[in-house]
């Protein structure tokens, strides 16, 4: 599963790969709009649960991360960027398994790392950087755990050519990319598997330190 120190980046993390919640109106469906909207519902979400075990969360909360994040975040392309080469080869079916299995790991690690973070103030930073292309855009962030430590991240979103809407597709979290990352693994797994799709997605099960920053990991 992802790692997360304690006390620290888990909601950090989730405020970057889970932007759900509140509707945004249909004139301010940007991005800055779309990760604005998210995070204030991710509070609000966290209220409203009000859990504090990790090892006793029910299903319905899941259930909620899962109904809140489905609108803001592309599953199915994220999940082929993390098979990379090895997508064209899977059938439709092991893709849309493994595009199910990621979603389901991903919403559980992160659900149970929520649950045990606790930050002072979350800060979307301005927008001062021209969009380099029309269906594709850049967020940055901050979050600051109560001990002071600040951990940066960006979002990468992308604009869908059939709704119009803006869902995350990557993101960076204290340098490192988790894309990259997670792409990486999914490469050595099939690599230990021999290439052996089925048993590489029965066994995911991702490992991503974010307390660390990507220059203190080499």
């Amino acid at each position: 599963m992802v790692r997360f120190m304690k006390g620290g980046i888990s909601a950090a993390l989730i405020a970057l790969v889970a932007l759900w919640g509140l509707p945004v109106q249909a004139e301010d469906t940007g991005p800055q709009a779309t990760v604005d909207a998210g995070v204030k519902a991710l509070t609000q979400t966290l209220d409203d649960y009000g859990l504090n075990d990790p090892e006793q969360v029910p299903d319905a909360f899941y259930q909620s991360l899962d109904q809140a994040m489905s609108p803001y975040i592309d599953f199915r392309y994220i999940s082929a960027r993390v098979m990379g080469k090895y997508f064209r080869a899977a059938t439709p079916q092991q893709r849309s398994r493994f595009a199910e299995v990621f979603k389901n790991t991903l919403i559980k690690t992160m659900g149970k790392g929520l649950i045990t973070f606790d930050y002072k103030v979350i800060r979307l930073l301005p927008d001062n950087t021209p969009r380099r292309y029309e269906d594709q855009d850049t967020v940055n962030m901050e979050v600051v755990a109560q001990d002071g430590t600040v951990y940066p991240m960006t979002f990468t979103l992308r604009k869908s050519k059939k709704s119009a809407q803006w869902h995350i597709i990557n993101v960076i979290v204290n340098g490192i990319n988790l894309g990259l990352t997670f792409n990486s693994q999914f490469d050595q797994a099939m690599r230990d598997n021999r290439r052996d799709f089925d048993a590489t997605i029965a066994g995911w099960n991702p490992k991503v330190d974010v307390s660390k920053s990507q220059e203190e990991g080499q």
